[in-house]
């Protein structure tokens, strides 16, 4: 597969000499209380977005993050899990380990509570992880599973799924794209391992992660990332592209269907104190709840005047119907 090839270099090269163009994230570094991240790696912040959210990193996790860059992640997540082997990284570029595991050294000088051993990083390839089965609590990666095609992408993410204990995380930023994606575009290997023409439609990431077994989806931000425009790539038209946040839990597949909240709403208004569905929704009077797809569609189904259902926000903070 050249375009494997080609992410190869790309990265080989970003770790030997960090390349700050490569991606931009729009989301702003973590300020922790004692955590002090080393410029370097801050330089090789290779990512789209954010990934795991500190409420994902109590009860000293096991956290798995794939495609390691510089290692800022690596230490953020060990500021949560602070105990030997607690985080594990890897990534298929020996360059890129080595990168990472000479930043460990100055980050041990800048933080003292940091000790390289919280983190075990291995060689390794995504589609075929050196991790055992339901070990990990949570897993993650930044803007990576995007230069896969289609069926190297199943696997990657049923990997993660075999990985993670029950209601276990993935939580993921990677670029989507709404539009449809001119062919010679796709088979750009630059492009593609720039995590850029391996973008696909939100719904259809979405569903790729419930066929593997995901009973719980988050959808906790999208972002304008990129546009592809005729003066600069081979396209007749604008592309617009953005950063999503994604977290998928390792729940039971519910008997109806997956649980997956994009930022929906429900404000009950009537003239009671509550208003109760008789399928397991209370909803007390104008006081806003978080509901799943699924549920603003049951609700709406009611024609019930007194029943708003905001539209998708693609922004979900946690709590609500399930």
């Amino acid at each position: 597969m050249a375009y494997l090839d080609t992410t190869f270099d790309v990265y080989k090269e970003a770790a030997l000499v960090p390349d700050l163009g490569l991606c931009c994230t729009t989301t702003p570094v973590w300020q922790l209380p004692g955590l002090d991240i080393p410029s370097k790696m801050l330089q090789m912040n290779y990512g789209c977005g954010s990934t795991v959210h500190p409420r994902d990193l109590v009860n000293n996790p096991k956290i798995l993050y794939v495609g390691v860059g510089g290692g800022m992640e690596l230490l953020q997540f060990a500021y949560f899990s602070r105990q030997k082997g607690g985080v594990i990284g890897v990534d298929v570029v020996p360059e890129m380990l080595k990168a990472c595991r000479d930043n460990f050294v100055e980050a041990e000088e800048k933080n003292p509570w940091f000790n390289s051993d919280f983190v075990e990083l291995h060689k390794g390839d995504a589609l075929s992880l050196p991790v055992e089965d339901n070990s990990i609590d949570v897993a993650a990666q930044n803007c990576l599973f995007n230069i896969f095609k289609m069926d190297e992408l199943k696997k990657a993410l049923s990997e993660m799924y075999r990985v993670l204990k029950p209601h276990g995380r993935l939580v993921m930023s990677d670029p989507t794209c709404e539009q449809d994606m001119p062919q010679q575009l796709r088979e750009d290997e630059r492009l593609r391992a720039l995590c850029l023409s391996g973008s696909i439609p939100l719904k259809k990431y979405v569903k790729m992660l419930t066929d593997i077994g995901f009973g719980t989806i988050e959808i906790r931000a999208k972002r304008p990332y990129r546009i592809l425009d005729p003066g600069h790539y081979d396209t007749d038209g604008l592309i617009y592209i953005e950063s999503v946040e994604v977290c998928a839990i390792k729940d039971p597949m519910p008997a109806d269907g997956p649980c997956v909240f994009t930022g929906k709403t429900a404000l009950y208004y009537g003239n009671e104190d509550m208003f109760d569905d008789k399928n397991g929704h209370v909803m007390l009077y104008n006081q806003p709840i978080a509901v799943c797809d699924k549920t603003a569609g049951t609700l709406a189904g009611l024609g019930r005047d007194d029943v708003s259902i905001s539209e998708s926000t693609f922004f979900y903070d946690g709590g609500g119907c399930c």
